[in-house]
């Protein structure tokens, strides 16, 4: 599968949207959030990993004043500024960043899978769809979950567990996102969630304890997740991952393809 600029473009929208989503549905007064040359500047709470900008550089130029307007956000609350960009974008935008004190801290892997078939998992598992702000057993399993992660290579994030705690809260807050958890003889042995925006399922993260995993949960959340959204009239998932982690390894075994990386950059 090839990633062109326009597909590039929706998938960038789609994420600046549900960013966008998940800070407007917070009762924090204090978040703030901005729509400024095509893209959002969110700040939702302190440490939360939703504090960013993102979907820059496909519906217009991004200027010196907008970059000023950009990183004021996040300084007027003392942090510093997170910036994702992806690496189709045209490199004056890059440079209107680092020209300005914006400086490269990593990559991101944005992964896709058109939706056509998939094998679901396997008999002994289980998959309700759950309403995340409703149901104890998605958030404890999902926060249990990537406070141990599994696997080899580039990590992924970590968070303490109360700031993984209220991103959870904060994303089950969000309209239209889904959730689902994953039972092994009717014990909680996994949880997800995702997003569906502009015909694109984003899978939006999943996690399996510790004492259940390698016995295909994942697969059957995923089969789960690209089911919904077939029905619902998604033509194409997509994840993101950390560059050769565990969880690329695992999409890509489910077929995912690499479409492009996105860098992310720091004040």
């Amino acid at each position: 599968m090839f990633a062109d600029l326009a597909l590039a473009a929706r998938i960038e929208s789609a994420e600046a949207s549900l960013t966008a989503a998940v800070v407007r549905a917070m009762p924090d007064a204090g978040a703030q959030l901005i729509e400024i040359a095509g893209g959002v500047a969110a700040w939702a709470r302190a440490g939360s990993p939703m504090n960013k900008a993102i979907g820059f550089g496909f519906r217009g130029p991004v200027g010196g004043r907008d970059v000023e307007v950009i990183a004021g956000v996040f300084r007027s609350v003392g942090e510093p500024a997170r910036l994702e960009l992806s690496t189709l974008v045209d490199p004056s935008i890059l440079t209107a960043f680092t020209s300005r004190g914006f400086a490269l801290q990593s990559f991101e892997h944005v992964l896709g899978l058109p939706l056509q078939g998939i094998e679901g998992g396997t008999g002994e598992i289980v998959v309700e769809r759950v309403a995340p702000a409703e149901s104890r057993d998605w958030g404890e399993v999902a926060v249990e979950g990537f406070l141990h992660p599994d696997g080899t290579g580039t990590g992924e994030e970590e968070f303490p567990r109360q700031a993984l705690e209220t991103v959870m809260h904060d994303f089950a807050r969000a309209p239209a996102m889904r959730g689902y958890v994953a039972r092994i003889d009717g014990v909680a042995a996994g949880a997800a969630s995702c997003h569906f925006s502009d015909g694109l399922a984003q899978l939006c993260g999943a996690a399996t304890l510790p004492a259940f995993r390698r016995r295909g949960v994942q697969r059957a959340l995923l089969a789960a997740r690209l089911a919904d959204a077939r029905a619902a009239g998604c033509d194409l998932a997509v994840v993101t991952t950390a560059p050769g982690s565990q969880s690329q390894a695992n999409v890509q075994r489910q077929g995912f393809t690499l479409l492009y990386a996105r860098a992310i950059l720091g004040t």
